[in-house]
C-alpha cells in the first residue's frame, strides 16, 4: 500500500477550512504574545490533526455503519475502496489521538508562558480533549452524534466559537468581545460546508439510517437552512471586518464574500443533490479566504 491512499484519506480539500479558525483568532489577538509565531505554528498543526483525525474517524465510521457504499454521490472513501483496512485505519486513529494531544498540551505550555494565565488554559485543554472525542464520535462507534443531526451544532461550536475565540485567547490570555463576530461568521459559513455535504448525500444518509438535519427537514428545507447560515455567516464576517477596520485595506476581507451571493443562487436553483457537490470547495475556499485576508490586513500588515 503507497501513501496516495493516506493522503486521500486526509482530505486535504478540508484543510483550509479547519485552518480558517486559527486564522481568524490570531487576527483578533493581534499578536499581543512575546511568542505569536511559535503559537500560531502549533495551533495550525493542532488544527490539521484534529481535522485529519476528524477524516480518518468518519471514513472508518460511515464505512462501518454501511453509509458509503456504491449509492454514495460524493468521492469514494478510502475504506470503501479497499485500498485502507479497518485494522490500518484504526491504528491511524489512535496515532493521529496521541499527536494531536501532544501538539495541543505544547500549544498550551507555550501560551502559558506568554500569557501566565492558568484557568482559562485549563479549561481550554478540556475543550481540547472534547474536541477529539468530538472528532471521532461524529460518525464513529455507538450513538454517533452525527446520525442524529448535532453534527451541524459541533461544527458551530468548534469551527467557530470554540475555534476563533479560543485561538485568540492562546496569545492575549482573555477572550476578547470582538472575537465574537468572526466567530459566529466562521462558524456559520463552516456549518454551511456540512449542511452542503448533507444536501448532496441526503438521500443515502436516509436509506442507510443517518439522521441529518437536512434528513429530517427534507431537501427544500435543507437549501432554505443553507441561505440562513450563509447569510447569518455573511453578516457577522463584515461585522466583524466594520469593528476592526482601522484603515481602508482593513475592509479587503469583504472581497472574499462576494462569490457568496453566486453560491445562494446555486443552491436555489439546484434540484439534483449531486450538483451541489462543487459548491462544497467554494464555500469552504471563500471562509478561508476571508479569514486569511483578515489575518494579513489586521497582523501581518498591521
Amino acid at each position: 500500500m503507497g501513501v496516495k491512499p493516506w493522503i486521500k484519506a486526509m482530505r486535504l480539500r478540508t484543510l483550509p477550512l479547519a485552518a480558517s479558525c486559527v486564522f481568524a483568532g490570531a487576527a483578533c489577538s493581534m499578536y499581543q504574545s512575546p511568542y505569536p509565531w511559535k503559537i500560531f505554528g502549533l495551533a495550525l498543526f493542532t488544527t490539521v490533526l484534529l481535522q485529519i483525525l476528524s477524516n480518518f474517524a468518519n471514513d472508518y465510521g460511515d464505512f462501518a455503519k454501511g453509509t458509503d457504499n456504491e449509492n454514495r454521490v460524493g468521492p469514494q472513501r478510502a475504506l470503501q475502496s479497499g485500498a485502507i483496512t479497518a485494522g490500518q485505519m484504526k491504528v491511524a486513529i489512535i496515532i493521529n489521538v496521541i499527536l494531536a494531544l501532544m501538539s495541543g498540551i505544547i500549544l498550551l505550555w507555550v501560551s502559558y508562558e506568554a500569557t501566565q494565565e492558568t484557568l482559562g488554559l485549563w479549561i481550554l485543554l478540556g475543550i481540547g480533549v472534547l474536541s477529539i472525542a468530538a472528532a471521532y464520535k461524529y460518525t464513529a462507534g455507538d450513538n454517533a452524534y452525527g446520525y442524529s443531526g448535532l453534527g451541524d451544532i459541533s461544527v458551530f461550536l468548534f469551527f467557530g466559537l470554540v475555534g476563533v475565540m479560543g485561538n485568540a485567547y492562546l496569545y492575549r490570555g482573555d477572550f476578547t468581545p470582538d472575537s465574537i463576530f468572526p466567530a459566529i461568521g466562521v462558524g456559520c459559513l463552516s456549518t454551511a460546508v456540512l449542511n452542503l455535504n448533507n444536501l448532496r448525500d441526503h438521500v443515502n444518509d436516509a436509506a442507510s439510517g443517518k439522521r441529518t438535519r437536512v434528513v429530517k427537514m427534507g431537501f427544500s428545507k435543507g437549501k432554505e437552512y443553507q441561505l440562513w447560515l450563509i447569510l447569518i455567516g455573511a453578516n457577522f464576517a463584515l461585522l466583524s471586518v466594520f469593528v476592526m477596520a482601522k484603515s481602508w485595506y482593513h475592509y479587503l476581507p469583504i472581497l472574499a464574500l462576494v462569490p457568496l451571493v453566486i453560491h445562494a443562487k446555486k443552491v436555489m436553483r439546484t434540484e439534483n443533490p449531486a450538483d451541489l457537490d462543487p459548491e462544497l470547495k467554494k464555500v469552504a475556499l471563500v471562509t478561508f479566504a476571508f479569514s486569511l485576508l483578515l489575518w494579513l490586513t489586521q497582523v501581518v500588515v498591521g
